[in-house]
């Protein structure tokens, strides 16, 4: 099939294609999907000026458009499924303009967990969902997460069945009898300088594909404090080798966790990491990635096993790194300042204070009169 474009008017900015409901936008050349739900008229950007993506999409966007009013049309009736009070529950997370999205996306990936968890539950009609149900499916989630985990998708549950008494579906929420999980500091078991060596080396010579990308990766974590969504973003023209600072600009929408750009010092080791790198890769453009890995847990298990390591896991290096500052001498709000913590030091005392009465007194043993 031949995929032209015919203007209805010369003039006009918009053009109809061969395709049902698929419209093209002339100025920018971006496909849009126009058709009726339920007499209303709906005009949404596919976000693309390939036709063959378009065809796609537009597919996708009419199925969802006309569930959504499907479940509108049960609310009004006072009917719902777990489902439709989802799809729901989405779109207001989606629309809700004081909700970061790095706390959206974490959302949606609770919902997934709880039905995932459920799997019933997706069919089930919100009037249906009894209380030992909601009891018995927590006794169960809570020995597969964490209590902060566990936590957030019972707030998920609660939130999705609060929309079917909003529809008159019922009269109470049967998940509001689920306690919540007490959330407990996790005592940090990090690995002493020589173990670490030994750590990395085991990653390195492990003898897999990407042995050497992954013991980069757990050196870069450990040098810099990133996050690990934070040092899968990190291109070499974010690394300035004469300031000897490097540019954490994170996602594109939220940038770093809390919405700012943070530099980060390159510590003696982290320097002489980059530096090998780049030597290595002559040819990596400014745009180019530091890391050719952004995971490596399973290679941390297998060399944990192998030296006698406490597991520890991506989000433990960064804590690596703010321990080697702290016993180096570098103060809690400077190391917190590296961390992109914006609460002037609170949360490092809470987790690293310990480390600094120690530091504390192995100096005092140094005064003498």
């Amino acid at each position: 099939m031949n995929d032209t474009i015919t203007a209805s008017k010369p003039a006009d900015l918009w053009q109809t294609t061969q395709y049902t409901n698929l419209i093209r936008y002339v100025p920018s050349g971006i496909y849009f999907a126009r058709f009726r739900v339920n007499g209303k008229l709906i005009r949404k950007s596919l976000k693309t000026d390939a036709i063959t993506v378009a065809k796609l999409r537009l597919s996708d966007m009419e199925k969802k458009e006309r569930q959504i009013a499907e479940s509108h049309a049960n609310v009004a009736r006072g009917k719902l499924n777990f489902a439709e009070a989802l799809a729901i529950y989405r779109q207001r997370i989606e629309g809700d303009v004081g909700i970061k999205r790095r706390t959206k996306n974490y959302y949606n990936e609770r919902a997934k967990a709880l039905l995932k968890s459920w799997p019933e539950l997706e069919k089930t009609d919100i009037g249906r969902i009894t209380k030992p149900e909601c009891l018995n499916w927590g006794a169960s989630f809570s020995r597969e997460t964490c209590a902060t985990g566990f936590n957030n998708t019972v707030k998920v549950l609660r939130d999705v069945i609060e929309i079917g008494i909003e529809s008159g579906a019922r009269y109470d929420n049967p998940a509001a009898t689920i306690k919540r999980a007490s959330v407990r500091s996790k005592k940090l078991q990090l690995p002493e300088f020589s173990k670490f060596q030994d750590f990395v080396q085991a990653i390195e010579k492990s003898g897999s594909r990407f042995s050497k990308p992954c013991a980069e990766l757990v050196r870069f974590l450990s040098f810099g404090g990133f996050r690990k969504s934070e040092a899968a973003r990190v291109e070499w023209q974010d690394c300035d080798f004469e300031k000897k600072e490097i540019a954490v600009i994170g996602d594109p929408e939220t940038h770093t966790k809390n919405g700012e750009v943070r530099i980060i010092p390159m510590i003696p080791n982290m320097a002489e990491l980059l530096g090998r790198l780049k030597l290595q890769r002559p040819d990596a453009k400014p745009t180019d990635l530091v890391m050719l890995v952004h995971e490596c847990q399973k290679a941390m298990d297998r060399a944990a096993k192998v030296t006698g390591v406490t597991r520890i896991t991506h989000h433990d290096l960064r804590h690596l790194f703010a321990t080697r500052c702290i016993e180096s001498g570098v103060d809690i709000p400077t190391v917190s300042r590296w961390l992109g913590h914006k609460d002037g030091g609170a949360l490092a005392m809470k987790t690293y204070g310990h480390l600094r009465n120690e530091h504390s007194q192995a100096m005092a043993q140094k005064v003498k009169f």
